[in-house]
Formats: C-alpha cells, structure tokens, sequence
C-alpha cells in the first residue's frame, strides 16, 4: 500500500513511522513536512539524475581516449590536457579558507580514533557510541598486544600483572611522575587541593606537568576514586577502587585505567549495511533515532545472561579546587548517508520512478537529528549541529549539489543556514584530482575530509580500465598515485584552513584480531597529520589512542604546512598499470583467486544473511573487516585483468568456484550460512558472478546495483 502527498507517492508503513514515531516532538507540522520534502525532490532529483548522466559521459570519453591511444605510452601532460578539455579535471581557484561554525570539539580541538558501524545493530551502535570511555587493561588483556590472546576464559593472574606493567610502562611515558615510575606507587592521595602519589621507598612525589591533572571522583567516604589526566586534549582516568577484584590486588588500588578513545563514530547507513527495501530503512531510521533521542536499547544472550545495553550517561566529576564538570559518556556521532547512484523503492515521484535515496536520507536523518538539538542534556552536539558524511560524490560540482540539498532541509526544517555539517569522503577519483575545488564548494560546512584506498582504488581501476592491465592489490599501496592522494589529502585540508575546524581522517585497519600489528603500525596515521583514524571495534579504538597520546596532531600538522606541498598532480595521475612488465602463472592464479575469495566471503553474507560488513576470513584465514569498498577493489581488478586479455573469463569462474569452496568451508559454524558449492546456482554466487562479468559496466564499479538486485532477489524468493 502506498499514500499519495502532494507530488510524492510513499510507501504506507514508511509514512506511517515518519508521522508517527519522527515527526513529534520535532515542531514540525506533518503537512509542512511532506510538502517541503516533495518540492525538494521536485527541485533536485533531475539534478541529482544529470549529475549521474555526466559521470556516464566523462566515462565514455576517458573510454574513448584509451581505445585511441592503446599501445602507446601514457605522457602525463598530454592526458592531464585531456582530462582538462572533457572538464574532468578543473582549473584550481585561489586559495581560500573554510568558515566553518558552531563545529564540535570532537571535530575541532580533539584528534582520536574514528569508529564506522553498520547503523542497523542497534547494539553494535550502542557499543561504539559507549567507546567513547574504553577499558586499557581489557584491552591489552583480552587482545594479542602482549604477544599472543589469552589463552583461556578464565583470569589468568599473571597476565594480569604483565598488562598492569604495560599499562603503567603506558602512564610513564604520557604522565611521567617527577620522581620513580607509575608501578612502584603505593597509593595517590589527595590533601589541600593536591595530588601526591606515594612511593615503595615511603617518599612521595607529583606529576612532573600537574597541570595535567583535570579533574577527581569521590568515595562517599571522601577518599579519591578517581584521578583525571588530560594528554593532547585526551583524557584519562585513573579508577582507584580497593574492594574491586583487580584493585584489591594493586599496591595503590588502581583498579583499571579508562582512555578516552572513539572521539567520533560514523554511524553508517552506506556501505557497511545492506539497506534493500522498505523494512530495511526503516530499522536503520529507527536507530538513528534511538541515539539522537537517547532512548536506544539493546537486549540479548551471551553464557545464558540476558545482558541489557543502553547508551552511557555524561561523567560528572569535579576540579582540584571543587568546580563541578562534565565529561561527556558518548562518542560525537556523524550518519553517513548514501551516495548520489543509489535510488529507492520507498518513495516514488509524480511520474513513479524512484527517488534518490541520499535525497530520502538527507531529510529523513536531519529530521530525525532535531531530537537531539532540543535535548538539554547528554546531547550529541552541543552546539546544535548535526554531521553527515557524503560518500561518492564526483567532483565539486556534485558537493555543490549537496550543499544544495542540504540548504534546502535547513529551509524545510527551520534550521539555521549551514547547521547541517558536510564530511567529504576523498574516495573518488574525480574528487582527488580536484579536491580543492570540492572543499571550496562547501567552505561554510565542511567538517571532515578523509582518504580511502579501496573505494579509490576501485575507482582508479573502473575509470582507467581500458589502458591495460592493473598491478596487483598489494603492489597497489606503494604505487606513486597512492602515495601523492594520501599527501595531498592533507595538504590541500591545511592549505583551506581545516587545522581547528574539520577533522582530516585516515582509513581503516581492517584485521580486528591483530592488535599488537596494529599498535606497532597504526601511529603513521597521526604522524601522517590526520586528526582522526578509523578502527574496527571499540577495543581497536581503545588501543589506537595510545598513538594519540604519544604524537601531538596539530604540531605535526603544523610541520607539515611548513614543508610545502607534497604530493605531486603528475603522480597522482599516473596510471598503475602492468605496462611490459609480465607476471608468472603462479603470480596471477595467487592474485585472482585472493581476489575471488574476498568477493565471495563478503557476498555470501551481505546476499543470504543481509550483512553488510563483518569480519570475513580471508584466503590466509586472517580476519578481515569488509563492506562494499572492499568487494569493489577486487571485483574490479578481476575486470580489469578480464579486459586487458591477462586472464580469460573461464579463468575468473574457476577461481570463483575453486574459491567458492574454500568459503564454504570457512562458514562451517555457521548454522544459517548457505553452501554455495558444489552447485555453483545460489543467489549469492550469481552476485558475484555478476559483479565480475558485468563488472565493466557497473556505474563507476560500484557494487549496490547488482548486490540490492540479488538480495532483493533473495528476499523475496524466501519471504523475508
């Protein structure tokens, strides 16, 4: 069933929840609101359809280019010149500075680990929201830092007192005490207004920078529970509890050390989702609303418990000298919606063809963001502003769409201009090479700029894919291109004034089970200049702040304005290509079947099960966080190798078959999990076919098209 309002034709359930459950409380008249809506589609979805039409002609061109000039090689100023004629590549303005206000101090002043989730777990939602606070010695116990996982459920003591050493070896390096070290305290004291922290050898001594120290908790028996440091605007507390089962065991009644850790979280209704009809978006709706009204809960299971989740509350503690304060208990939340491609069966326009669903989900998210702009306590933004990330947007003339877009709901939601905040994922090509431009067209809301090798890599390879074969994945990150987009990035977010007012993010580690890798690798992000970094679990965040700890971000940022310009547009547009150079059987085989395996690890789940990013074990059984951006990189490198004649078709399907049992076999646990093999006619191993052999003609290789067909497909085969 579906209801007719003014020029919009709307599915009945989803009218229903909007009226329902969003609108009230919001001050927003029901009719108002669906007028407004259906102008905006009315006004901005042909636009939003031209501006897919021309990434469709641009392709064609580029297509063409590389059909007239194969076997010649590639010299840089005669492409960049093409590139510039078809108005792929645009002439830079004159530098400018972003105004952006009323941004967050999350955004602003704080630099830490950066959490995406799928926003259709409510309790994986709730989960990232909590790590704001993240547990240090959970996290080193429960994880490989020490060198290897803990080998059995229970509390082993002596790997107990190896993270408590690591964990103060951790406070000595940040916090150093002015004399002696953090593992040879007795107790920490509180007397007049100051902090001593007594000694083994029965001295006492101080922190070595006390204006370190921000805030305390009390027992009622007004002894100290809690000791509040600040490290490069992070802070942690120091929780001192003798009755608990740890502290009782500590010299000083330290019983855990809590870091600050996911400063933001995107909270995802893009790639880490399978979000296919009516039912799905709503559930994905229905949270976001839950977190911006603070009401969201989660109940299940775990050793026969029931364990409830609810979002935590702001910390109250208080200064040295008495003053009352507030920390906040949850993490900054940003809602990616989707891109320009994707459209939706949810709301139809007058002429009934489906609506652009990132138009649906710039209105109904911002809508639903009202909830928390009236809140007066426990807010998400506390100064009114609401963060969306805009994924896959092609150049600045798109990001000037969204703007547009975006101006509009301020207009229909009686916001004030530029409350809605843009984040610019850098993740396509055309955005890299003009970026600058991009930042430009949304100079009075832009909060965040990142880089993200797989989706950039896809596209790198779908918009190239007629001028030969590709390196392999792994060649890929040492690539020239590579390296000038991740420099860029950040030279070109410094050079438009982004130091203080929008963050500057890196991409994921994506292998949640390798934590000391992580802990040993992952600080080149910070030292790279970004004041963010994505992880791929509380946990990982918890860890990842060490790095931030450690490395001052905004000091590094200022090094790195003072060095120049870095990365080179000569480079960023140098093709990764094979060129003369052969590969071996053995090299080719190793490349498509890890390619194969990838795609269908993630197909199977997001088609059968309607998982849209999990850890899926990769060919070496190593586990690996993947969404679509993943899928697309392999999907399109198998193409790639397809079209430029280094394999054949029936290759890419043997792999995929070899693959499809290696997969099978990987999912044995998994009672609801649906063999694809010996078959080979399952749903999920037609995506991936697809995904290979029309992979050329996926709209810029993207992978929603074909995987919301096949799971559509599949839903409605049984029912769901």
């Amino acid at each position: 069933m579906s209801i007719k309002k003014n020029n919009l034709i709307i599915k009945e359930n989803f009218y229903n929840f909007v009226n329902q459950k969003i609108l009230p409380g919001t001050d927003i008249n029901e009719d108002k609101f669906w007028k407004g809506f259906s102008n905006i589609v009315v006004e901005l979805d042909p636009i939003n359809k031209n501006l897919l039409k021309k990434r469709s002609e641009l392709q064609s061109k580029i297509n063409i280019w590389h059909e007239e000039n194969k076997g010649k090689k590639i010299i840089n100023s005669e492409y960049k010149n093409f590139l510039i004629k078809i108005g792929y590549l645009i002439e830079e303005g004159d530098d400018f500075k972003i105004d952006t206000k009323n941004v967050d101090p999350e955004i602003a002043n704080i630099c830490g680990p950066q959490l995406v989730v799928p926003i259709t777990n409510a309790r994986y939602a709730i989960n990232a929201i909590n790590s704001r606070w993240g547990s240090f010695y959970d996290a080193i116990y429960g994880t490989n830092v020490l060198g290897s996982p803990p080998s059995t459920k229970e509390y082993d003591p002596r790997r107990g007192e190896r993270v408590v050493e690591y964990a103060r070896k951790h406070l000595d390096k940040i916090a150093p005490l002015y004399e002696s070290s953090w593992l040879n305290i007795t107790s920490i004291d509180l007397s007049n207004n100051k902090i001593s922290f007594n000694l083994k050898t029965n001295k006492s001594t101080k922190l070595l920078n006390e204006s370190q120290i921000v805030g305390i908790r009390l027992h009622k028996n007004k002894k100290l529970s809690e000791l509040v440091l600040i490290v490069n605007n992070l802070h942690c507390r120091i929780i001192i509890d003798k009755n608990h089962e740890i502290g009782k065991l500590d010299a000083a009644g330290i019983s855990d050390i809590i870091f600050e850790a996911a400063i933001s979280s995107i909270l995802d209704c893009e790639d880490s989702v399978a979000t296919v009809d009516e039912n799905d978006k709503i559930l994905a709706y229905k949270n976001w609303l839950g977190l911006m009204k603070g009401d969201l809960k989660s109940t299940f299971k775990r050793n026969n418990k029931t364990i409830h989740r609810v979002l935590n509350q702001d910390i109250h503690i208080q200064t040295l000298d008495g003053r009352k304060k507030i920390l906040k208990g949850r993490s900054l939340m940003l809602v990616r919606n989707v891109g320009h491609l994707m459209t939706t069966q949810i709301i139809l326009n007058q002429d009934h063809a489906e609506i652009g669903e990132g138009i649906m989900d710039g209105v109904i998210t911002s809508l639903i963001a009202i909830h928390d702009l009236k809140k007066s306590s426990n807010k998400n933004s506390i100064h009114n502003s609401i963060y969306i990330v805009k994924p896959k947007m092609h150049g600045p003339e798109e990001v000037g769409f969204t703007v547009k877009l975006f101006e509009s709901i301020e207009k229909l939601l009686e916001l004030p201009i530029n409350t809605i905040k843009i984040g610019i994922m850098d993740e396509e090509r055309r955005t890299s090479i003009n970026l600058k431009e991009c930042i430009r067209a949304a100079k009075s809301r832009i909060a965040f700029i990142n880089t993200g090798f797989l989706d950039r890599t896809g596209d790198e390879i779908h918009t190239s894919m007629l001028a030969g074969a590709f390196i392999t994945k792994l060649e890929m990150k040492n690539a020239p291109w590579i390296k000038s987009y991740e420099d860029r990035n950040v030279d070109i977010g410094l050079e438009c004034g982004l130091k203080g007012k929008a963050q500057i993010g890196k991409g994921m580690w994506a292998m949640p089970d390798l934590m000391l890798e992580m802990v040993q690798q992952k600080i080149s992000h910070p030292k790279a200049g970004a004041n963010c970094s994505w992880v791929p679990s509380p946990t990982a965040a918890t860890l990842h702040a060490m790095h931030y700890h450690y490395v001052n971000v905004f000091n590094i940022q200022d090094k790195i304005e003072a060095m120049g310009k870095r990365g080179t547009m000569d480079d960023l547009l140098t093709l990764p290509l094979l060129n003369k150079r052969n590969l071996s059987e053995e090299e080719i085989t190793k490349e498509i079947e890890n390619n194969a395996q990838g795609i269908l690890g993630y197909v199977v789940r997001w088609i059968d099960q309607g998982i849209g990013c999990s850890k899926v074990p990769d060919i070496n059984n190593i586990g690996l966080m993947e969404d679509r951006a993943t899928c697309r990189i392999s999907s399109q490198a198998i193409v790639n190798w397809i079209t430029s004649g280094l394999i054949t078709k029936d290759q890419a399907l043997n792999a995929l078959k070899k693959m499809a049992v290696v997969v099978d076999k990987q999912n044995l646990g998994d009672k609801n999990y649906i063999p694809m093999s010996p078959s080979y006619n399952t749903i999920a191993f037609q995506a991936a076919k697809d995904l290979v052999f029309d992979g050329i003609n996926q709209p810029s290789g993207y992978t929603e098209p074909i995987l919301h067909k096949r799971r559509l497909e599949f839903k409605s085969k049984n029912k769901i």
